[in-house]
This record gives C-alpha cells, structure tokens and sequence, in this order.
C-alpha cells in the first residue's frame, strides 16, 4: 500500500529521511513529550541507548575520511581555536551561569556537560547550506570525536567536584565504546572502499540513525519524566538558560571568528561547530553516570539546537554578504 504513494525500496528510505530531516525541530520536543508520558514504561529501555548512539556514530562517520586530516595543515589555528571555545570557554561559562543561577551541583554539572560534549555531527549540514568552509567542518568534527575521551572525563572531574564521584575509566571505556571505535570503523570502511560506502551503507542507515536520536530522546525523556509531575518555575528556569547557552554559543562565536579567522568560509564552519553540540553524547553519560537531574538541561539542549542553527543560518548569511563573501 505505502509504496503505491511512496515506491519502494531505497526510494522510501529517501523519503523518509527527508521527512524527519525537514521536521527535526518539530519531531524532537514530541519525542521528548511521549518519552515523558510513558514514564517509567520508557526508562526500563536505558540499557539500549548506548548501543543506539554507537550506531548513530558509526552511521555519521561513513561519510568522514582521513583526508580530512589534511586539513589540519592548512588551517590548525581554526582547529584550536574551536577545541578552545568548545572545551574551555563555553563550560566556563555555563558553569558561572548555572552556579549563579541554580543552588545545584547536579544542574551546574548537566548545564557545564552540555556545552563540554564533542561538537555536533549535524554542523556539516548547516555548513553547507551557508557555503561555509566543509573539509574545516569534518576535520573539526573527526579530531574532536577523538578527543572526546581523553577531555570529557577531564572536564568533568573538575567541575563534578566532591558532588558526585565520577568514576572515569569506566567514563573512558564508554566512550571509546560508543565514540571512537564506531568512528574509526566508519572512517576505515569510506577509506577502504573510496568513499562508496557513503551511498551503499550509509543513505540506507540515514533515517535509521535519526530514529535512534528520537528513541534516545524519547527514552531519556522518560528518564526525567518524575520532575516534570511537578512542573515548578525552577524547570521554566532550566528551559529558560538553556535557550541563553545555546544563543550565547553562536553569538560569541561569530565576532571570535570574525577578529581571528579573517575568512568567511573558515568564520562560517567555526560558528556552527562551535554553536551545535552531539548533545547525544552528553544524554547517554549524564544518565549512564550521574542522577537523572543532570540530564535535565543536557536533554533540553535538544529542543533548541535546531532551531537556533536555522535562525542563526540567516544571521551568517547576512555576515557574508557585508563582507563580500
């Protein structure tokens, strides 16, 4: 019946990859609210999220290569002036926000977490859209997939303090569980085959790996579900600062980039991986390893991202064409 309006085959996994791609921003908060409704129903699926994002990171690395490294060579001060803004300036900040604003060590940790998680895999799209600077954009994404186990239990050593005991090697193993290993064999197999693998495997996973964010979504959803039964004016606040961090990202990447990177390609990329985070990463630790609490403004972060890369699209669009780019 569905391939009579539809097709069949490859052709409806296209479509439906589409369709979730086009709605993101619309599907996101009902997988948060279904999540929440189901309650502790959700929450006994927990054990699943961790093998979902290794298949979310394994899907996203099909299309990155070791090439990609090269371009380390031609521009490493726009690589280190992101892993700076993403791993030191913005946890910095949301730390003094949220330890200001809230008197809670596991809020100050999930705000802090949420900004300190590698950038987001979804820049890529947003950067070319805005003709930004693309071999920059995967470079940036692959190096601090990485890292990513190397910094993560780092920043969060620090900032969990006495508050909550981390335990990092286990953090570590997680990490490089679902992170490095499922990059590395991404990479290898686009590297193996010439990159054909991007059409063969990939397009296919697409809409599968989008899937499993709105499942990781929904079932965290259900993990925070017990503090939305009594909605307060401190969850209004959560929501609030959120929006704040996510806005504050791009608004202070874009004069950054603007005084140190001079070119607009290489501004472009830098405000979106320093604006979007792989907010699915700070979901799966905030759960797997601290109170549910945590979770709370990490899982909100999820709400916005979206949203904000498109408003901010416009405003770097207008950027470039007042520099003449």
């Amino acid at each position: 019946m569905l391939s009579k309006y539809f097709g069949t085959g490859d052709f409806v996994l296209e479509r439906l990859n589409g369709f979730i791609q086009k709605w993101i921003a619309v599907i996101t908060p009902m997988s948060l609210a279904v999540g929440v409704m189901l309650g502790d129903f959700g929450a006994q699926f927990l054990f699943l999220i961790t093998f979902l994002f290794a298949f979310m990171t394994f899907t996203g690395a099909l299309g990155m290569d070791f090439k990609d490294f090269k371009t380390v060579l031609h521009h490493p001060a726009a690589i280190v002036i992101t892993l700076v803004f993403l791993h030191i300036l913005m946890p910095v900040w949301a730390w003094l926000l949220a330890s200001a604003i809230f008197d809670d060590p596991l809020y100050t940790i999930g705000f802090t977490l949420a900004v300190a998680v590698p950038t987001g895999v979804t820049s890529v799209i947003w950067v070319s859209v805005t003709r930004g600077n693309l071999p920059i954009t995967l470079s940036i994404i692959l190096i601090d997939t990485l890292l990513a186990p190397i910094i993560l239990p780092l920043v969060l050593s620090i900032i969990s303090g006495e508050a909550v005991a981390v335990d990092n090697r286990e953090l570590i193993m997680g990490l490089i569980w679902m992170i490095v290993l499922p990059t590395l064999l991404g990479v290898i197999l686009n590297h193996l085959t010439g990159g054909r693998v991007r059409e063969t495997l990939g397009r296919p996973l697409a809409p599968f790996s989008k899937m499993s964010l709105m499942l990781i979504i929904m079932i965290n959803g259900s993990v925070i579900s017990p503090y939305f039964y009594d909605f307060s004016g401190e969850i209004i606040g959560v929501l609030l600062l959120v929006l704040f961090i996510t806005i504050s990202g791009y608004a202070f990447a874009l004069p950054v980039g603007h005084y140190l990177l001079k070119d607009p390609g290489v501004i472009t990329a830098f405000t979106f991986n320093a604006g979007m985070r792989n907010i699915s990463v700070g979901v799966v630790i905030a759960t797997a390893y601290f109170p549910a609490k945590v979770a709370m403004p990490v899982v909100f972060c999820m709400l916005f991202q979206q949203v904000m890369a498109s408003l901010f699209s416009k405003v770097i669009e207008r950027y470039q064409a007042r520099v003449g780019y």
